[in-house]
């Protein structure tokens, strides 16, 4: 059982580094495409601040990860490695097509794919899924009107200053916003990992959890997660920032800013409340937002309707992909 244990948590490392660099794009397409940094610096930029997300920003978003979907007395460690293999399977085919899809989704759906097959629907909490299923249209609504709303303020409070000058003034500012944006994608994304890996200890037996029914998250598991987005992130992503950064909208540095702005303030809002959104999902709309406010033609819409479908496949696709490892699994048991 302890080979098992130390297979499942490498692997949902494996997730969370596969995370990093498929998501690399999330914190870092609006300021390479803005050429405010170049790719190398951006990584790097991008990264320390996925882990110094590590320090100070709780751990609501796991606690939801490692009780509130499903069942965790009605799954074994089995269950939660079949769910790692369709959320990264998943990944991997998303990241070679370019597309922009929601790591957090996918091991949303291959979670419970995985734990359909092995014990029924009963063995998803529905009402835990509530929330994620309704933020996967509010995070990027919220995006979109919060980059327009960011947008036009900029736009009125800078209405009398030259274009140089508000170009110099935002190249500065936008590596502001990138590192905000970057804490948020670091407190979101890792948190979900370390959910799955108190799942994995609390499934085999090696911690138990508390008295009111709450899990508390070892330190180790926080540093390991935050320590393997980061890594991941420093691979980059280039398919998907090509995508989000070049594709989806002509971005200058106040466009950048403002998009990063949005994505950061719902990304650390939704964090906060434990409530596992797509880090992904919000950047596209913020950068939508931004765009759409300089005309409705701005926006590439059939590159942003591409993204949508794509968006709307994950959890079915993971979870399938799960369900049929779960399977596999089971027979070869």
């Amino acid at each position: 059982m302890l080979i098992l244990v130390i297979v499942i948590i490498a692997l949902a490392l494996v997730f969370d580094y596969v995370n990093g660099f498929h998501d690399a794009a999330n914190s870092i397409a609006t300021v390479v495409s803005t050429r405010v940094l170049s790719p190398g610096q951006a990584v790097v930029w991008a990264a320390f601040f996925n882990f110094v997300a590590a320090f100070g920003f709780g751990v609501h978003v796991a606690k939801t990860m490692g009780k509130g979907l499903v069942h965790l007395d009605m799954i074994t460690p089995e269950v939660i490695l079949a769910g790692l293999i369709g959320a990264i399977v998943w990944d991997l085919i998303t990241w070679w097509l370019g597309l922009p899809t929601s790591s957090s989704h996918a091991l949303i759906g291959g979670y419970a794919g995985a734990a359909a097959v092995h014990a029924g629907l009963k063995a998803i909490i529905w009402s835990g899924w509530a929330r994620p299923v309704v933020f996967m249209v509010v995070a990027p609504a919220i995006g979109i009107v919060l980059g327009f709303l960011l947008m036009l303020l900029i736009l009125w409070v800078f209405r009398r200053s030259s274009p140089r000058k508000v170009d110099h003034l935002f190249r500065k500012l936008q590596l502001v916003s990138a590192a905000l944006y970057s804490l948020g994608h670091g407190t979101n994304d890792a948190q979900k990992t370390m959910g799955i890996i108190v799942g994995v200890l609390i499934t085999s037996g090696y911690m138990q959890r508390q008295a009111n029914g709450d899990i508390s998250i070892p330190f180790w598991v926080i540093m390991a997660c935050h320590a393997a987005i980061a890594l991941g992130t420093l691979s980059g992503g280039w398919r998907i920032v090509k995508t989000m950064g070049m594709k989806l909208t002509h971005l200058r540095p106040v466009d950048g800013c403002a998009a990063e702005t949005a994505g950061a303030i719902t990304l650390l809002g939704t964090a906060f409340l434990g409530i596992p959104v797509s880090t992904t999902h919000t950047i596209t709309g913020a950068i939508v937002g931004v765009g759409s406010i300089k005309r409705a033609s701005a926006v590439r819409w059939g590159v942003a309707a591409r993204i949508v479908w794509a968006w709307i496949l994950t959890i079915p696709a993971a979870a399938a992909i799960a369900a049929l490892s779960m399977a596999l699994i089971d027979l070869l048991r």
